[in-house]
């Protein structure tokens, strides 16, 4: 059996949310020690690489001492023997998230028997939150503080500020709609 006061929060995190936080936060005072597992998923296309999302949820759970963020390339099955966790975290939104996270959690069962997967749900105000509406909301310049960490915040706009500078930022002509 893994160690049952090591858990794994895999994840994306393509950026880290305050929905994430919060899940880590709250798995930080279970567990003697968490590992936020940042995956590569560069076949995913994610906005930031993997070194900027290691970066951001690092300064994203600065206060929580028990927590280091990791990033990794493998199976997750892979990953949580070879750190010997016990407990994999896994977040639920939403009723509509259960059957994809159950699958998943069964999958991990038959991989790694030694290890659990653990459910959490974030708290009431954060349940709304993905980092995929978080994404589509600061690309369009709409306003995420509420979403995400300040350094998160900033790394997007200024990504975001790159894309729109390289681009044609030209208004629409008349009878140029798009649907």
């Amino acid at each position: 059996m893994g160690n049952p006061r090591l858990a794994v929060y895999p994840g994306t995190f393509d950026p880290i949310t305050n929905g994430h936080a919060d899940l880590v936060s709250r798995a930080a005072t279970l567990f003697d020690h968490v590992v936020v597992a940042v995956a590569d998923s560069s076949s995913k296309g994610p906005v930031f690489s993997i070194a900027e999302r290691i970066t951001l949820a690092r300064l994203a759970l600065a206060d929580l001492p028990n927590v280091e963020v990791r990033g990794f390339d493998c199976l997750l099955a892979t990953f949580v023997q070879d750190i010997g966790a016990g407990v994999i975290i896994r977040g639920l939104r939403a009723v509509s998230d259960f059957e994809y996270e159950f699958q998943l959690a069964s999958m991990n069962r038959h991989l790694i028997p030694q290890a659990e997967t653990l459910f959490l749900t974030p708290a009431e105000q954060y349940s709304f939150i993905s980092s995929s509406l978080v994404r589509e909301i600061g690309r369009l310049g709409g306003e995420i503080s509420g979403f995400v960490h300040p350094a998160v915040q900033q790394a997007m706009r200024q990504r975001w500020q790159k894309s729109r500078t390289g681009s044609n930022n030209q208004p629409e002509k008349e009878g140029d709609h798009h649907a």
